[in-house]
């Protein structure tokens, strides 16, 4: 942190700041755990000083960034320079971490601030710079907005700074990860890369000249040395071959190298980018497309990946190529040259006319196949059931059909694709044996005698200038395929995401005071909604139920809470704070989720209920633990909570389960907890441990618990009761019990057995008819 006096340009500058830098150390690495166990958000007085840099920047620009998102990629207590350049993009802003000279710090005069770090763990922003004075402007992270920036020399900031920055500034308005995936997005993709791409042209046409010095050696070597027995020539000869094919060999190791260096970029960028869609895409997507069909579709990327890398890369290197052989073809025989040209247009033609039928062709492959991965991934997904009911003949027979339906679209466009080849092949040979079978021609007539090295030369290179041309045109045929894929990949990867930046939205402290207020709410494709006109308060800190038959919308109200359906009428607010304005990843980690289905995780029993979340440790996990009634089996297992979970959770009862789900959310103490029928599952052993946690989990949050069990609800402040959409009544389980005749039904209904006025119904044994 720079502390910077009001007449630091008189003395030196202590880049120190006391005990500021010195908290800075633990600050960075500390805080920003302590606040993500607590639930809260980290309060700006409680940054390090690297961290303070970057959001007042963020703020500069209109961007709110949340330190509580910071994850540190290293052990290092303070925070790298990459470390915080990846928190700024993740927060929706364009960030890049540097290290520059002095020179360069003079040109930013009119640009926005940049965050320089020192070398004591202290930042500082560089407001601006005079190249005629040789200073620039430093602001401490601390310093007010309207407050004087301190002009420092290249000297006293060499003392503390070594060339370490970061450069933000706000996204432009369509980012890269925001734009549509698409064939314009790809070519962006490529298109970053120029300065590789420009050192791999320069190499490739580099190796294009020299692969014509063979070719004229060969001339020259049957002109000159044959016809006149030159051994001075023929040593010359030798001597140029072996310079050349040295400095080929090295050129074209270091091209080969810049090539993989690039693909790697490229194949990262590219599945990156599609994971990141992937986990931006909304609930109800996933909700409507099997597993297997996604991933199908997803798949298609490599495809993409192998032709961008492959096919189309070859292809801009086979171009240059042809830029420098084809001149010197038809500086050998213009003749000759002009029928390899020939050829090469007939075989782009034959291939142009069968694109369309082929396109055709293809789809039906792609649906057939799509089909088949549904089929595939719904079976691996759901095993237990085909096991547990004994479909697999049903599954079989499914499998097969959609093998064989898959098996006979393939066969036809594998026939109709066999066309082109067909008709091409005679051409291709046609473009070599035919032009030296003419080219023997013109040498029996030739009387100078040259004709002959010519010819030589001539087929040396059209042999290097015919499998160019003949790919040139195939590369129209393969774009069909490619075009297909990115149809395919599009399908998914383009679909309306979650929220279109990370940066979007309010961030308030939440207190967990919710209100509905005529909210009416309908799922896609259904025209009853699925919740109408519905009112009610849940004031903070309560525990509050949800309760009626099936279908009569608790689910759907616990879903709009998480905001995974945010097209409602009405209104839904959080703490005086409209839901749709809230920052969705924000609004999650003030909630805490336990649905009636839980997925674990593969791996051990704390990563599981730490979640992936830094800074976390066994402490915490064991805390949440206790909380859920979980710590009692998991210290009875033999490596405690370092039990390792297979996929499928196999050696895990559904009440564990439950509990370790119930822990996950406790993790990071939300505000707000949901039990959506999250007891429903539980044995009467393991209900009864989490009933009698809920007042300790329930303490200090607000918890809304949806529940067809009534007598998990007793203890609520409020219970809501539901009918087809509808607000029944909202009112203590007591008064419930009184006033709302559905309330009292379901309640006798569960409950008859504690009821002595009603006797148990007599069992009928079975009989056999």
């Amino acid at each position: 942190m720079v502390n910077v006096p009001a007449n630091a340009e008189s003395q030196p500058v202590s880049m120190r700041a006391g005990t500021e830098v010195e908290g800075a150390t633990d600050q960075a690495g500390s805080h920003n755990a302590a606040a993500r166990a607590s639930g809260g958000p980290v309060e700006f007085d409680q940054l390090g000083p690297r961290l303070k840099a970057v959001v007042r920047v963020a703020r500069y620009h209109g961007v709110e960034i949340d330190p509580s998102e910071f994850r540190p990629s290293s052990a290092s207590p303070v925070p790298t320079a990459s470390d915080l350049a990846e928190w700024a993009q993740n927060g929706g802003m364009w960030s890049r971490a540097l290290h520059i000279r002095w020179s360069h710090l003079l040109r930013f005069q009119d640009t926005g601030p940049v965050v320089l770090l020192f070398n004591d763990g202290g930042a500082a922003l560089l407001t601006g710079a005079s190249a005629e004075r040789n200073v620039i402007f430093l602001k401490s992270a601390d310093a007010p907005d309207d407050g004087e920036a301190t002009a420092i020399d290249e000297l006293r900031l060499s003392q503390v700074w070594t060339g370490d920055a970061v450069l933000l500034r706000s996204a432009r308005s369509e980012v890269a990860a925001d734009a549509p995936f698409s064939l314009r997005w790809l070519v962006e993709l490529v298109r970053v890369e120029g300065r590789p791409l420009r050192d791999i042209a320069i190499a490739s046409f580099t190796l294009s000249v020299l692969t014509i010095l063979p070719p004229l050696i060969v001339m020259t070597l049957v002109n000159k040395v044959l016809q006149f027995n030159s051994i001075s020539t023929l040593v010359l000869l030798s001597t140029i071959i072996a310079v050349v094919f040295a400095y080929e060999t090295l050129l074209g190791h270091a091209r080969r190298l810049i090539i993989n260096v690039v693909g790697a970029r490229l194949d990262t960028k590219l599945q990156l980018h599609v994971f990141s869609r992937l986990l931006r895409l909304p609930l109800d997507y996933f909700e409507r497309h099997p597993a297997g069909e996604t991933m199908y579709h997803l798949a298609q990327v490599y495809r993409i990946r192998e032709f961008l890398t492959g096919k189309l890369l070859s292809t801009f290197l086979d171009l240059i190529t042809l830029c420098v052989l084809v001149p010197v073809m038809f500086y050998i025989n213009a003749s000759l040259a002009w029928i390899v040209i020939a050829c090469a247009v007939v075989i782009l033609l034959i291939i142009l006319a069968f694109l369309k039928p082929l396109r055709r062709r293809y789809q039906q492959v792609v649906d057939a196949e799509t089909w088949k991965a549904a089929a595939l991934g719904e079976t691996v997904v759901g095993i237990k059931t085909v096991k547990a009911l004994g479909l697999e003949p049903q599954r079989k027979a499914l499998w097969d059909e959609r093998v064989a339906e898959a098996g006979r679209a393939r066969l036809a466009f594998g026939q109709l694709a066999s066309w082109p080849q067909t008709l091409v092949t005679p051409i291709e040979r046609l473009m070599v044996l035919g032009t030296m079978l003419i080219g023997a021609y013109f040498a029996m007539n030739d009387s100078s005698g040259y004709m002959v090295g010519s010819l030589f030369a001539f087929m040396m290179i059209s042999q290097r200038v015919a499998q160019p041309l003949v790919g040139l045109a195939r590369l129209v045929e393969d774009y069909e395929e490619v075009g297909a894929a990115i149809g395919e990949a599009a399908s998914v990867l383009n679909r309306p995401l979650e929220s279109s930046s990370n940066s979007i939205g309010l961030r308030p402290k939440l207190v967990g005071e919710v209100s509905f207020k005529d909210l009416t709410f309908s799922y896609i494709g259904t025209k009853t909604p699925a919740l109408d006109r519905v009112s009610f308060d849940i004031p903070a800190g309560s525990m509050f139920g949800i309760v009626g038959r099936s279908g009569s919308g608790k689910s759907t109200i616990a879903r709009l809470l998480q905001g995974i359906n945010r097209d409602y009428s009405g209104f839904l607010k959080l703490d005086g704070v409209d839901l749709k304005e809230i920052n969705l990843r924000h609004l999650r980690q003030g909630l805490g989720v336990v649905l009636q289905d839980n997925f674990l995780f593969r791996g051990s029993i704390r990563d599981n209920i730490i979640a992936g979340r830094a800074g976390l440790t066994l402490s915490d996990a064991m805390r949440a633990a206790h909380l859920a009634g979980a710590e009692e089996f998991i210290e009875r297992m033999p490596n405690g909570y370092d039990t390792y979970i297979e996929e499928g959770s196999p050696n895990l009862s559904g009440g564990q389960k439950q509990r370790l789900a119930i822990a996950r959310a406790l993790i990071h103490d939300p505000t707000i907890l949901i039990l959506d029928e999250a007891t429903s599952a539980l044995d009467p052993e393991s209900e009864a441990v989490v009933s009698a946690n809920l007042m300790r989990i329930a303490s200090g949050r607000t918890m809304i618990i949806v529940s067809h069990r009534l007598a998990s609800l007793t203890e609520c402040d409020q219970i809501l009761v539901m009918e087809q959409g509808k607000v029944l009544d909202v009112a203590p389980h007591a008064v419930l019990l009184e006033r709302c005749a559905l309330y009292r039904q379901l309640w006798s209904q569960q409950n008859r057995h504690l009821d002595g006025r009603n006797a148990r119904p007599a069992v009928v044994p079975p009989r056999l008819v």
